[in-house]
């Protein structure tokens, strides 16, 4: 990019204006409201100032040293100095956000602060697992006291504006970025991140003045959960069908939930890359939702349209991008360059600029900004909530939820606190950085503590470890590919004498931190590595083996899915990950996690997920080839949306609906009873289904439609109730409208998507 040039255009010569600071400022006037502040505000600015409003820069120079001298650096200072900057990205720490702060409040002509952004993904300094493994809670009131937390650090820490959450529907392992969303259902999606922009932003609009919040931003807007191969960057072909009733849903929920930002997304839809796409910005976005928020381009995005092909040149991106809806250019440096001509040579309105700039001054008069420029400026505050003892106790707890028991043979699990030899095995099993997963820049590496830590907290048994092999080749960064290890294979032997003479061995394998995340995308999804090796190898020796697997996507593990009998999904899960894992393997907590996402046999089955189509030929009606299925392996995933185990059983009985025939409008009542059949307590994710068996859009054979998390003590029953009404019974057709029709539902009640109870019902 020629970044010095671009911003030698954009250092206008706008200030023989008077120095607004020696001026009353009417805007500041508490007593007004948010929108008559703004009407009081925008008539002072001058066009330069407004465009300045709508360019966001990443962290650029020791913002607490003196001012840079030559190259971007410099000129990026003097934007700032000028009023030619509404936000900063990656700077943090209270020193930090008040130094630039303090140049934009002070030194400009209005006085305008900055909004300070951060990718909060799974929590700044102490992290919660990813947001994939959250997830697999489906406990929303831990979802959103996790966002809760990362808000709390995050805000102390002088950020008041996190790049999340992502909403992204995803069925697709091979695209890294499935540990940033919620998993391959729109239901589930659209209540996580409803939880998640309330944990951010709290309860209300006026909860983002409080000092512990911070905004929320949706992204990405739209549909890149889907994109081609599973590759990063990559287009995006989906059906309109697909869009209305997948990918639109998560979005509109954190509307509902107040989002004060979304974020458009790398990938084209219809051929027209998303950051320009009006379909999507203008008329569903703010139109159709009504959204008052503001949008942000990715980084870089709004440039990129000129690589897509879709724009000629930096001034036609530029106008391509804010005609369309974009209201904040992140980091391509076009919007400060080239507006200010665009609008006086008429090929963009002043209106669509001056619409962008309340959005976003409404924002920040909402973040309370005005009031107090220096609010998330409390270093007394930063030391006290930043790593504190309450936040490590609830990512904790996070952690814990977030963990699936997928398999559970021989009684392996969980295992004795005393007597036992236990033999520890994984390079992965005393990693004190890989469990802290991707997205998380704020943090130290080597700050999770390890398995091997937390399983050194229960003395009773002997407990022996051995590596194996390493996992990596050479060290793993974030802007890094990651390399493995394939060849030295010196630790086996040691790592086998380990095994023989075990009671149990647990194996921690799976992918490294920075494996998944963004730029990661795989076409294989098996263990990296020599680890498929070392897991039949110590097989061998010792066949009680318990894996627990460390990823942030779902992985093919055919082999150990038929021959370990113990599998533990414990994805990457923060700074307290090793704890997590070892009160989970010891029986201190019953796992009640619930896959989020498809696990496939294979990664020729990908993408797979649950509620796919029957296709006009689902099963073998005639004992010949000509039906939906696979030559060398069964369609159907190694381990389904929603599945997981317990350490206890439950058992379903007396599915009833209160009638079964409905008319339109009418509320569906539906109970079941589930029963603690085991010999532990336990909690049980009950899951409600439906199919719609004939429409005017052909449904999928499952949809997940309600979900109940039940605490049940053991030999206790419950009756759980749900109720479906026409916002669960419908659909949207190609065109956007919500239909609900006439016809039959087939209803399916358990613990997995799989199978469970079913009933029948009309709806007339």
């Amino acid at each position: 990019m020629k970044n010095k040039k671009l911003l030698t255009i954009g250092v206008f010569a706008l200030f023989t204006v008077g120095n607004m600071n020696a001026q009353k400022k009417p805007y500041l006037d508490k007593n007004k409201t948010v929108e008559q502040r703004i009407d009081l505000l925008l008539p002072l600015m001058m066009l330069e100032e407004k465009v300045g409003q709508m360019n966001q820069y990443n962290g650029f120079w020791d913002v607490t040293g003196p001012a840079p001298k030559g190259g971007t650096a410099e000129l990026k200072y003097e934007h700032l100095r000028k009023g030619l900057v509404g936000s900063m990205l990656t700077v943090r720490g209270v020193k930090e956000v008040r130094a630039v702060q303090k140049i934009a409040v002070e030194q400009t002509r209005l006085g305008i602060p900055l909004i300070i952004g951060f990718d909060v993904i799974h929590g700044y300094k102490t992290l919660s697992p990813i947001p994939l493994a959250e997830a697999a809670s489906w406990d929303l009131e831990a979802i959103k006291k996790s966002a809760a937390i990362a808000a709390d650090e995050a805000s102390a820490s002088g950020i008041n504006w996190t790049f999340g959450p992502n909403v992204d529907v995803a069925n697709d392992a091979r695209w890294g970025r499935v540990m940033e969303g919620s998993g391959e259902d729109p239901y589930l999606g659209s209540k996580i991140g409803y939880a998640r922009v309330k944990g951010f932003q709290g309860e209300t609009i006026a909860d983002l003045a409080k000092a512990n919040t911070i905004a929320a931003c949706a992204k990405h807007f739209a549909a890149y959960g889907y994109v081609e191969a599973g590759l990063e960057y990559n287009i995006v072909d989906i059906s309109n069908s697909k869009l209305y009733n997948s990918v639109l849903p998560p979005f509109e929920a954190t509307v509902d939930a107040g989002v004060r930002t979304f974020m458009n997304s790398f990938n084209t839809l219809n051929g027209v890359p998303a950051t320009g796409n009006a379909f999507l910005q203008r008329d569903i976005l703010k139109g159709k939702w009504k959204f008052d928020g503001f949008v942000i381009s990715d980084y870089a995005s709004i440039r990129e349209m000129i690589a897509h092909g879709y724009a000629k040149d930096e001034a036609d991106a530029a106008a391509k991008a804010v005609i369309a809806g974009s209201d904040m250019d992140m980091e391509s440096y076009l919007y400060v360059a080239k507006l200010v001509d665009l609008v006086k040579s008429g090929k963009v309105k002043e209106s669509l600029i001056d619409d962008a700039v309340r959005r976003i001054l409404r924002v920040k008069f909402e973040l309370g900004l005005f009031d107090d420029p220096y609010r998330y400026c409390d270093e007394k505050r930063e030391k006290e909530v930043v790593g504190s003892r309450a936040n490590n106790e609830g990512v904790l707890d996070m952690a814990k939820k977030s963990i699936v028991l997928l398999k559970n043979e021989k009684n392996l699990l969980p295992l004795k606190k005393s007597g036992q030899k236990i033999a520890l095995i994984g390079a992965l099993a005393n990693d004190k950085n890989s469990p802290l997963g991707s997205w998380r820049i704020a943090v130290s590496d080597d700050t999770a503590v390890s398995v091997l830590e937390g399983m050194q907290q229960y003395k009773g048994n002997q407990l022996t470890f051995e590596k194996g092999a390493d996992l990596l080749k050479q060290k793993a960064t974030f802007l890094t590919e990651t390399v493995f290890n394939t060849t030295d294979r010196s630790g086996f032997e040691a790592a086998k004498n380990a095994a023989k003479n075990a009671d149990a061995v647990v194996m921690v394998l799976g992918e490294y931190g920075f494996q998944s995340g963004e730029g990661r995308s795989r076409t294989d999804l098996n263990l990296p590595g020599l680890q498929q090796e070392l897991l039949e190898e110590i097989y061998k020796v010792n066949p009680n083996v318990v894996l627990v697997l460390n990823n942030g996507r779902p992985l093919s593990i055919p082999w150990a899915a038929e021959n370990v009998p113990a599998i533990v999904e414990a994805w990457h899960l923060g700074t307290q990950a090793g704890n997590a894992v070892a009160q989970v393997l010891y029986g201190d907590y019953n796992p009640s996690g619930k896959l989020p996402m498809s696990f496939p046999r294979n990664v020729g089955q990908v993408p797979i997920y649950y509620n796919k189509y029957s296709t006009g030929r689902p099963i073998d009606s005639d004992k010949n080839v000509f039906w939906s299925h696979y030559m060398d392996v069964e369609k159907t995933p190694q381990f389904p949306f929603g599945f997981g185990l317990s350490y206890t059983t439950f058992d379903y009985k007396n599915l009833k609906l209160d009638k079964t025939s409905f008319a339109k409008g009418e509320k569906v009542h539906i109970s079941v009873e589930v029963a603690n059949s085991g010999n532990y307590d336990g909690k049980e994710v009950v899951q409600l289904y439906i199919h719609d068996e004939f429409a005017s859009i052909v449904r999928p054979i499952k949809e997940l439609k309600g979900f109940e998390l039940v605490n049940l003590k053991k030999g206790e029953t419950k009756t759980v109730s749900f109720t479906l009404t026409d916002k669960e019974l419908g659909f949207y057709d190609n065109e956007g409208n919500y239909l609900v029709e006439p016809g039959t539902f087939k209803i399916m009640v358990g613990g997995s998507s799989d199978k469970g109870l079913t009933e029948k019902f009309e709806l007339n």
